[in-house]
């Protein structure tokens, strides 16, 4: 005997609330992670993944080279003051500047992986995400001869997919709790040092730029003024300066 047509419609229903109800669970598995690129939430609930560390030391970071026109320039202040940094790599622009990204891994400096190209994580395929991740890291490793242990989503934004390649890959997840933000429209060393400072405190991760190729002209210039006086404000404070591997957070992801 056939199902009485309610019965049937009922069913119906609730299927379609079991599919909504997966559908749902799929999009906040992809996308979920990226609430963690809101920095009031990541420093409140994701301490260690915003890079929070030693309190005596703090933590400077790079990211979006190497790029030829710029790169040496932040390179030649930290020789100067004898300060190493980590240096979050994008695979097209080491695949441009093969020899730079070498070189600064050569001079001590930690390389991470910020990806192959700086697109918005959540908003790519699994399988793109496993591409990009995977392709950045073996260019580095091969370039640098150092297998990179660290990664920085472009952006900022997470997602569930690059953290599940993040793992298998061996790379752990750091994001930062200062950013000189020097890409924003009409920056200068001074606004990017004061905009720094507000964050500024033991155990921060600092985040600049060594390149301008995702940001408007004269961002990389603003963040390079300010390298400086942010050396001299942490050396007044009594604060040690260097990259993430030095900062009592780099493990397992």
């Amino acid at each position: 005997m056939p199902a009485p047509a309610g019965y049937r419609a009922g069913r119906l229903r609730q299927a379609g609330v079991l599919a909504g109800a997966a559908a749902a669970g799929l999009a906040i598995a992809h996308a979920g992670p990226g609430i963690t690129g809101l920095g009031p939430v990541r420093m409140l609930a994701f301490r260690r993944l915003s890079g929070q560390g030693d309190p005596g030391h703090v933590a400077l970071t790079f990211d979006d080279g190497p790029d030829s026109g710029s790169t040496p320039e932040f390179a030649r202040v930290l020789a100067e003051r004898a300060v190493h940094a980590t240096f979050f790599m994008l695979g097209s622009m080491v695949a441009k500047a093969p020899g730079l990204a070498a070189e600064l891994a050569a001079a001590g400096h930690e390389v991470g992986v910020h990806g192959w190209d700086h697109r918005y994580l959540p908003a790519r395929t699994p399988a793109a995400t496993r591409s990009d991740l995977a392709r950045a890291t073996d260019l580095i490793a091969t370039v640098t001869g150092i297998r990179p242990r660290l990664f920085r989503p472009p952006y900022g934004v997470l997602s569930g997919p690059a953290l599940l390649v993040a793992r298998e890959l061996g790379l752990s997840p750091v994001l930062w709790g200062a950013s000189g933000r020097e890409w924003t429209p009409g920056a200068t060393p001074g606004s990017v040092l004061r905009t720094l400072l507000r964050g500024l405190d033991g155990g921060v991760t600092v985040l600049l730029h060594d390149s301008g190729c995702t940001s408007p002209p004269g961002a990389w210039q603003a963040g390079l003024g300010a390298v400086r006086p942010l050396l001299d404000e942490c050396e007044r404070r009594g604060l040690a300066v260097g990259p993430v591997g030095e900062h009592g957070i780099a493990g397992r992801p």
